[in-house]
């Protein structure tokens, strides 16, 4: 499994390249943000159920009370699982849940079910669970072979109309449906004071407005293919919130924002650009630092000349919740310096 468990949702032309790039199913470029509504009538952390809220497809689901055990296949909603402190009882594809997000660590009582596009239906029927929440990257038929027993929310990747909206959005479906609104509002004012904190930082070190390039890659048969998070990706719409521009002429795909180019392809970028990309040392490797070294074309760009090339910290993940993006503020702040 290489470095593309990052997602589905990609054109088919990111699809051919999922070994290395970062998704392994395929996924609908539906970006309709799933909406919520609650019967329970106390609200908070306290309410009791029932629980309706409608999802992606626009299907509703009830739960007659907040869910407890609760397993999903996709890392987002794992890690805002953690985050609102609700240990799931089943994660698809644990190993590479730990390699990638170290805001949100999982507990040795998670049970791996299986790939993220295909959770193993055995596994899922000895776990006893109340909920199971999913994105549209199952294979066909997955959804309607779970909730023929168990309720199953479908939601959103990603929107890149307002990628941090549809975080929040996100978070505050799984929050409704296990009963912890009161800690997603914790997490919300948290990242605020983040983005502050950052914004403050950013013009601090006189780079507000600077032009900050950020990207992943991966390699295929020797050559090394490179996807720029375009505007309106979630790490560039958090770059953006504390004074940062993104500066990728390329559009992204409408569900995360992400484009696909080569290093010709970087030749584009403004000359006094910031450089900044995410590998993994236990996913993928750095292809920037390993296979791009001796490369004419990426050692005569400006940036990476003048040392503009940062490479973040490995285990971020670029399409999580509120806790990877407040290390994404924290890991921006620390490449300025």
């Amino acid at each position: 499994m290489r470095r593309a468990r990052a997602l589905a949702g990609l054109s088919v032309a990111f699809v051919l390249l999922a070994t290395a790039c970062g998704t392994t199913e395929d996924a609908s470029d539906d970006s309709t943000e799933a909406g919520s509504t609650s019967e329970a009538t106390d609200g908070g952390d306290a309410a009791a159920g029932p629980i309706t809220v409608t999802d992606s497809r626009g299907v509703e689901v009830t739960l007659d009370q907040p869910a407890v055990r609760v397993a999903a296949t996709e890392w987002n909603a794992v890690e805002n699982l953690v985050s609102l402190g609700v240990m799931p009882v089943g994660v698809s594809d644990i190993q590479g849940y730990n390699n990638w997000v170290s805001g949100a660590p999982l507990d040795d009582t998670v049970t791996d079910i299986g790939t993220r596009g295909e959770p193993s239906m055995d596994t899922l029927a000895t776990l006893d669970v109340d909920l199971v929440v999913v994105t549209d990257s199952l294979i066909e038929g997955a959804i309607e072979q779970i909730e023929a027993t168990t309720p199953v929310v479908v939601m959103p990747g990603g929107d890149v109309q307002d990628n941090i909206g549809q975080m929040f959005a996100n978070l505050d479906l799984i929050a409704e449906l296990t009963g912890t609104q009161d800690r997603a509002q914790e997490l919300r004012d948290e990242f605020d004071a983040k983005v502050e904190e950052g914004k403050a930082a950013v013009e601090e070190a006189g780079a507000t407005g600077d032009p900050v390039a950020f990207a992943d890659s991966w390699v295929d048969a020797g050559t090394v293919s490179i996807r720029p998070f375009a505007e309106g990706s979630l790490v560039s719409d958090v770059f953006g919130e504390i004074g940062l521009e993104n500066p990728w002429p390329m559009e992204g795909d409408p569900v995360y924002g992400l484009a696909q180019t080569d290093v010709e392809g970087l030749t584009a970028l403004p000359g006094d650009v910031r450089f900044w990309y995410m590998a993994n040392d236990n996913d993928g490797g750095d292809a920037f630092a390993d296979n791009l070294a001796g490369n004419a074309i990426w050692e005569s760009l400006p940036f990476v000349q003048a040392g503009n090339v940062v490479r973040f910290p490995d285990s971020l993940w670029m399409f999580g919740g509120p806790t990877s993006m407040m290390q994404y503020v924290d890991a921006a702040v620390d490449a300025l310096g």
